[in-house]
């Protein structure tokens, strides 16, 4: 397995652009500054040992070298000791709305954000724990297989859109049972269910899946994002809101007594997601009162350090830079390398 021990260091990335546009500035400056003296076919025999290309050659291999010395910095490891590793946990499912409903902004920044953040502070707490990913509107899709694997559901977390189910509405019934079908058929850790949701249910079996998840000891906890005094849609960039066909904005509520009907039927609870942190902590309270077992995974318990590589390609291209000069040289004339 590849990784970056120092991967902040990776930003530093984000300076070429502006060395490149700098460079560019300056060899329009240059330019402009020799054609106030003359043509350039007429000063061009003035300078014969003056190279038109290796300025530039010199350029790129600086930049190389300073793209190899940021990747450097950065501690490029490489897994080299695979080892099965046990730990006392449990299995949650999270299901996450993200019908276009969830982009309403009656939480800050949306419904669907706020969702996000709270899975994504949940998964920080969750480390010795397996946890999936299913998201759902008007179809349910598993996004990420029960797993330890906590790096991935991170990734996967970021990427979550309403553009990741075609078809719109809010079917937390097959959102659960497709959860129910995820978990390990070990019978020995509690399960979970967190569903994270506006709760603007078009279905009628949301509360009976979630009796049938209860009844094979699966808990179903209910997080309601959004508020009761709804809010507009917002449909694009531009301003529009979602209109019915009478052309009236569509305004979406949080349907709190459906999501309490959910979570007292599936044996859990149901809270309301708001811009603290209260809706986590009950969520991690009750996961805390799960029983553990153990759960295996398989980790690189030793990294080998690859930066010499890296070390050494970056002193090959400065050393290159340096035995590369301005100026045309006998050598280079008489072997037509770099003659202009």
């Amino acid at each position: 397995m590849f990784r970056f021990a120092n991967p902040e260091y990776l930003y530093l990335l984000l300076l070429l652009p502006l060395v490149w546009l700098l460079h560019f500035y300056g060899q329009w400056r240059k330019r402009r500054n020799l054609a106030r003296l003359g043509r350039a076919d007429i000063l061009e025999p003035l300078m014969p040992d003056v190279s038109r290309y290796k300025p530039g050659v010199k350029f790129f291999l600086q930049q190389l070298a300073l793209l190899v010395l940021v990747f450097l910095v950065a501690r490029p490891q490489m897994g080299a000791k695979l080892e099965t590793v046990k730990r006392q946990g449990v299995e949650i499912m999270v299901a996450v709305d993200v019908s276009n409903s969830m982009l309403a902004q009656d939480v800050a920044p949306s419904r669907l954000e706020n969702a996000k953040r709270i899975l994504s502070k949940l998964l920080d707490e969750l480390n010795d724990d397996k946890v999936g990913l299913i998201v759902f509107a008007g179809d349910a899709y598993v996004q990420l297989p029960i797993t330890t694997d906590f790096i991935s559901a991170k990734m996967f977390l970021s990427n979550i859109s309403p553009a990741m189910v075609p078809s719109q509405g809010t079917v937390i019934g097959q959102a659960i049972r497709m959860a129910m079908n995820s978990f390990t058929p070990d019978k020995s850790a509690d399960k979970a269910i967190i569903v994270l949701t506006d709760v603007e249910n078009h279905e009628g079996d949301a509360v009976a899946m979630a009796k049938e998840a209860a009844q094979k000891g699966i808990k179903i906890d209910v997080v309601g994002v959004g508020s009761s005094k709804g809010a507009p849609i917002p449909m694009g960039n531009n301003g529009d809101f979602l209109k019915d066909r009478d052309g009236n904005v569509v305004i979406t509520k949080l349907d709190e007594q459906m999501g309490q009907e959910i979570a007292r039927a599936g044996e859990g609870i149901y809270v309301t997601a708001d811009n603290t942190n209260g809706a986590l902590r009950a969520v991690l309270a009750e996961v805390r009162k799960m029983k553990k077992s153990d759960v295996e995974s398989k980790v690189y318990s030793a990294y080998d350090e690859q930066f010499p590589v890296l070390a050494w390609i970056a002193l090959v291209l400065l050393l290159l830079d340096i035995f590369v000069l301005d100026t045309k040289n006998e050598l280079m004339k008489r072997i037509n390398f770099f003659d202009k």
